[in-house]
């Protein structure tokens, strides 16, 4: 893949105070709550531009795109951005924990040329159509990129990890921590030698994305209308998939909004194709160690390489579903690669929300039927809650994909079911902007 260095417009601190007020999380994860909080945090915080306000006025002249467009122009005219001198590399660093162990995460961000989907790039999950043209109205408006796509490459040489670990010792661009406690450290990576060294090792690199498919196939699209020169490139950040900060969390599901819904009906319709195991409670006091036995039995059974899944509807028991025979992903999705019947996430989309409770592809794209539920903090329970609450009719829980999983799987040419993979944290948006 080919990577080049570039000039980065940033945030100025001279003119914004802290930086760390101005970045965001991706626009794909901004909930209605945090998008106010990331307007009080600052007058400047690039939520603005990627996931702006919407009223009820809005139209063809004025709008969250055109508005956008009005932010980014007056904020390099008033110098809040402000573009760097020097063409560079970037490196991006993320400290966080999950649970109780720390966790580093490197990354280079660099433009990257784009290529369509085959051997040099390959996605992983299914994508929306709705989310692409959101995306591809903001870039007609700003002719700019802001959100950075998540590539994984393989380098057991770890040529840039270390070149990374050796700048941390310069002054870095960025120092900020977030709302879950993740620091996001950026420096700049201007040493020809050093370029050039992360240039030739990616020139052979076959890359999968991790995160960031809307942007990525947006960009692709964008270019393929404008023919502009400079929009052939993307802002990548690259993370070695040989790195032992690279961690994958499991996205749970919730469903709901389902007519003649009857738990009983289903935990007897499982039984044809799996072996179920109850873990009942008869009181608020025991339902904490019948959950962690459900989540323990799930473990175990993803080391035996079976697949399972936790399942919640209240009833005072929770349950772990096992496959008991693969062969009944051969008959229900046999155009699909091995790896692909053998994940989890393809087990629970086609043998039971497909299958059992008719949740198919179009319900999928409404999102009225089904909730996806990111594994972190308190998330299986505020699941449980909601569904005590009746918000929800059923959980399930899931174990996390594998990175070989994920490699095998695109290797094979094919994308996994939509919110298969968490990879934890995200990439924050405002580090750095490319204005075209």
């Amino acid at each position: 893949m080919e990577v080049k260095p570039f000039k980065a417009f940033r945030f100025n601190e001279a003119v914004v105070g802290d930086v760390g007020s101005c970045i965001s999380p991706p626009y794909d994860v901004i909930s209605p709550v945090q998008q106010q909080q990331l307007y009080k945090k600052s007058k400047y915080n690039i939520v603005r531009i990627i996931k702006g306000k919407t009223t009820p006025s809005d139209n063809e002249s004025n709008n969250q795109y055109t508005r956008a467009a009005d932010y980014l122009n007056d904020w390099i005219k008033k110098g809040v951005l402000k573009q760097d001198p020097a063409e560079a590399l970037y490196a991006y660093i993320q400290d966080f924990r999950v649970a109780d162990t720390a966790f580093q995460r490197l990354s280079f961000i660099a433009l990257a040329k784009l290529e369509e989907f085959g051997e040099s790039v390959r996605p992983h999950e299914e994508t929306l159509d709705e989310p692409k043209i959101d995306r591809l109205n903001l870039k007609r408006a700003t002719v700019a990129k802001f959100g950075l796509v998540f590539m994984l490459y393989e380098d057991e040489q770890k040529i840039a990890d270390k070149i990374i670990e050796r700048i941390t010792n310069q002054k870095h661009l960025i120092d900020a921590l977030d709302e879950l406690n993740v620091r996001h450290r950026l420096f700049a990576i201007t040493a020809k030698d050093d370029i050039d060294a992360i240039e030739k090792m990616m020139l052979d690199k076959k890359c999968i994305i991790a995160d960031g498919h809307h942007r990525y196939e947006t960009a692709l699209n964008y270019y393929e209308e404008t023919a502009y020169p400079p929009a052939a490139y993307q802002i990548i950040a690259f993370v070695n998939t040989c790195h032992e900060g690279l961690i994958i969390l499991a996205t749970h599901r919730l469903v709901g909004n389902l007519e003649n819904f009857h738990f009983k009906k289903l935990i007897a319709d499982l039984k044809e194709n799996f072996e179920i195991t109850e873990y009942p409670f008869d009181s608020p006091r025991n339902k904490p160690n019948a959950k962690q036995k459900m989540l323990v039995q799930m473990k175990a059974e993803q080391t035996l390489d079976k697949n399972a899944f936790g399942i919640y509807a209240g009833k005072n028991a929770f349950y772990v579903a096992v496959l008991k025979d693969k062969k009944a992903m051969d008959l229900i999705a046999p155009n699909m690669s091995t790896a692909w019947r053998s994940l989890d996430v393809s087990v629970l989309h086609k043998l039971v929300l497909e299958k059992l409770l008719g949740i198919g592809e179009k319900h999928l794209e409404s999102g009225k039927k089904l909730e996806y539920i990111k594994d972190t903090g308190n998330a299986i329970d505020g699941s449980i809650t909601t569904i005590d609450a009746g918000q929800r009719q059923a959980a399930f829980f899931m174990n996390p994909v594998k990175m070989q999983q994920l490699k095998m799987v695109t290797a094979a040419g094919e994308k996994m079911p939509q919110k298969s993979t968490y990879f934890y944290p995200k990439i924050y948006t405002g580090l750095i902007i490319n204005k075209l």
